[in-house]
């Protein structure tokens, strides 16, 4: 195998030093020195820091784990678990500092780089879609009740999860992902046989 491109080598570089300093804490300077190449070299390949960021993006987006969510030899269900688990693998690994690269970056640049905003509100979608067409299936196959949009519960479930990751940030320990662990897929995404002795509850509340 070839040695890395320096286009490569900037945009692995920036992942690292977007999470460590945010986008507007990052210089180009910050950039090709954590890249190993020459300052000269950072604009023979991207226009700005907002271009080097989308295609930093893009290669977070390719490894945070979405293609277990189209693996069709697992259950619908457990192909989420593996997502979120594997997500959360990476956050703990770090710390607890890192967090979603997507979330982080559209909530510090969203409001003043128009092109990246709507690039980010694309990912969430692609996202939280790829989430939904997984919810759909278990509800087609009688795992989950069909009571809920999967459309719905896939961008609700995706909101859930990027308030996690900031959550856990603060806290830095593992109860924000317990908490939607169990909110997921103990109660939104449970199966009907579970969720049934929770509804005979609420009806015996309600007749007292």
């Amino acid at each position: 195998m070839g040695r890395p491109s320096v286009r490569h080598k900037l945009v692995d570089a920036a992942l690292d030093v977007f999470e460590a300093h945010g986008f507007n804490g990052a210089s180009v300077q910050d950039l090709t020195d954590a890249a190993g190449v020459p300052k000269g070299s950072f604009y023979n390949h991207f226009d700005s820091k907002e271009k080097l960021a989308l295609e930093a993006l893009q290669a977070y987006i390719a490894r945070n784990g979405i293609e277990v969510l189209h693996d069709e030899k697992l259950a619908p269900l457990e192909r989420l678990r593996r997502h979120f688990r594997a997500n959360w693998k990476t956050m703990k690994d770090r710390g607890y500092r890192s967090g979603c690269f997507l979330g982080s970056l559209s909530s510090e640049i969203a409001d003043s780089h128009e092109t990246s905003r709507a690039e980010f509100g694309r990912l969430f979608h692609l996202w939280s879609t790829a989430i939904a067409s997984v919810i759909a299936e278990a509800q087609t196959q009688g795992a989950i009740p069909p009571t809920v949009d999967a459309k719905v519960l896939g961008r609700f479930v995706l909101h859930a999860w990027q308030g996690t990751l900031i959550r856990a940030k603060v806290v830095r320990g593992d109860q924000p992902y317990d908490d939607f662990v169990a909110m997921v897929f103990g109660t939104l995404l449970a199966p009907p046989a579970a969720a049934a002795p929770a509804q005979a509850s609420k009806s015996a509340l309600r007749r007292k």
